[in-house]
């Protein structure tokens, strides 16, 4: 029966982790309906134009140049690469692979050479080798937020800029430079782009596939079908910004009123896990029955299938799109 315990265990483990790495290796982007009738309206080429097709001439091809094996595994995920690039972390897929194995035999060996229960070594190994994704998420969340969150202003700027005579293009620069990261960069790019001969279209396009955000999104579709069809950009520049901010402020008072719900998801998942190390602390042989025991094994495998399960239905209640 322990063999049947670890068999789950770890089987439960790497399922999540190959659950949560998929998400990154296949980039979804949580795309709506609205922002595929914006993808479809900005594109000359019938549809979005992926990163991995489109390669700035600004930056190398990274991994994908690799000859040998590792190489071309690495250059066939192209979601942790987009995922990396999108948090601003400065590391290859392949380290950041390396890094992922590592904690995963830090965790293992460190269980091992402790007097904690053998079976929890490979569960151990897993929880650690999730972190770095964790940490990955969290980064990009953060960097993709705060360009929205610079969004607004950005496009304030650049409608100024508009009315005092320059050119979007020179806009663009104006943006780049007076504002800072992420939008900064992202906006400068935009910029070297054109610079290099590429066309404003294209460039804008391309902007839109590295940062998913729906209010970029429908500054572009608005910049090139202006150029299309002409207008007052300045004032359609002008309301998107106002249309933001409101949909910012909504946002702010739908995380204040889900705040409680938040930290309640967080207490509760993070009370198994700790009543467990406690209980181990206090009292070792109470706690080993579970791993001597034929029903503890069933019991701990029901455990871990329930948290998670838990996990995600929390995350649905507490996750509200504006």
């Amino acid at each position: 029966m322990p063999a049947l315990f670890i068999i789950l265990a770890v089987g439960i483990g790497i399922a999540s982790l190959v659950a949560f790495a998929t998400t990154m290796w296949v980039p979804g982007q949580e795309t709506t309906s609205t922002e595929d009738r914006l993808s479809a309206m900005a594109s000359r080429r019938g549809g979005p134009v992926a990163v991995k097709d489109q390669d700035s001439l600004l930056r190398g091809g990274g991994a994908e140049d690799a000859t040998d094996f590792i190489g071309s595994f690495i250059g066939k995920m192209p979601g942790l690469t987009v995922y990396l690039s999108q948090a601003d972390i400065k590391l290859s897929p392949l380290q950041f692979l390396m890094i992922v194995a590592a904690c995963f035999a830090l965790g293992t060996f460190g269980v091992a050479t402790t007097p904690m229960p053998i079976l929890l070594a490979p569960i151990a190994g897993v929880s650690l080798a999730i972190l770095p994704f964790f940490y990955l998420s969290f980064a990009r969340k953060r960097r993709l937020s705060k360009f929205g969150r610079q969004m607004p202003e950005a496009l304030e700027l650049l409608g100024r800029s508009l009315r005092a005579g320059h050119s979007l293009a020179n806009g663009f620069g104006l943006v780049g430079s007076e504002m800072e990261a992420p939008l900064a960069t992202e906006f400068r790019r935009v910029f070297e782009e054109q610079n290099f001969g590429i066309p404003l279209e294209e460039a804008l396009e391309s902007l839109s596939e590295r940062v998913p955000n729906m209010d970029l999104r429908f500054f572009a579709t608005a910049v090139i079908l202006q150029r299309s069809t002409g207008g007052d950009l300045s004032e359609i520049l002008d309301k998107i910004g106002h249309l933001i901010r409101e949909r910012l402020q909504i946002l702010g008072q739908v995380q204040a009123l889900t705040g409680e719900g938040r930290l309640s998801g967080i207490v509760l998942l993070a009370m198994p896990p700790v009543l467990f190390l406690v209980m181990l602390r206090l009292n070792k042989d109470y706690v080993m029955q579970l791993f001597q025991d034929e029903l503890g094994h069933y019991m701990i495998a029901l455990a871990i299938v329930t948290q998670i399960i838990g996990a995600l239905v929390i995350k649905k209640i507490i996750t509200i799109k504006v």
